[in-house]
């Protein structure tokens, strides 16, 4: 996986990333329309299918709803990688198929711009704008298997033959 960088900073919280006011809304592009609106109100017009998050520390802290992770993946977006994760945020994105990578150094050392490839099975996030590779935990193998059917109902479903 490679995709350009948005770059975020510490403590993005999910009213940010989905401002409270669109909660009613449960449609993935609806809520990709106003995707990271109370932080960069022009990400949602101008993130490309494909492009990349990176963020600092406790990324998706907040609320539990799974508007934020919804609205990121409905962008287009193939991946956040971060510092760290808000321990919640975590299950959302995992239960919806949102691959995210917690790779502190590969996180913090990333800017704007900056081309990032991902490689789950090795755990391994390579900025060649920067020349730089970092490690991170490879995903089990049942997680990337949640993640590669598309979330958790979608990896329920597959394994029942549904």
């Amino acid at each position: 996986m490679e995709g350009k960088c948005w770059k975020f900073g510490d403590n993005v919280n999910t009213d940010e990333i989905v401002p409270a006011r669109y909660l009613n809304m449960t449609d993935e592009q609806e809520l990709a329309a106003h995707c990271m609106e109370g932080i960069a109100p022009e990400f949602a017009a101008t993130v490309q299918p494909g492009e990349i998050i990176a963020a600092g520390q406790n990324f998706g802290c907040g609320s539990s709803r799974e508007h934020a992770p919804i609205a990121i993946k409905g962008c287009g977006v193939q991946c956040v990688v971060a510092e760290s994760f808000a321990r919640i945020f975590f299950r959302n994105a995992v239960n919806i198929g949102l691959p995210i990578v917690e790779c502190p150094e590969a996180a913090r050392e990333a800017d704007s711009g900056d081309v990032l490839q991902i490689e789950y099975s090795v755990g391994r996030v390579i900025n060649p704008t920067k020349g730089r590779t970092y490690g991170f935990e490879p995903f089990s193998p049942a997680l990337r298997a949640i993640i590669d059917a598309g979330g958790l109902m979608a990896f329920a479903k597959k394994s029942v033959g549904l």
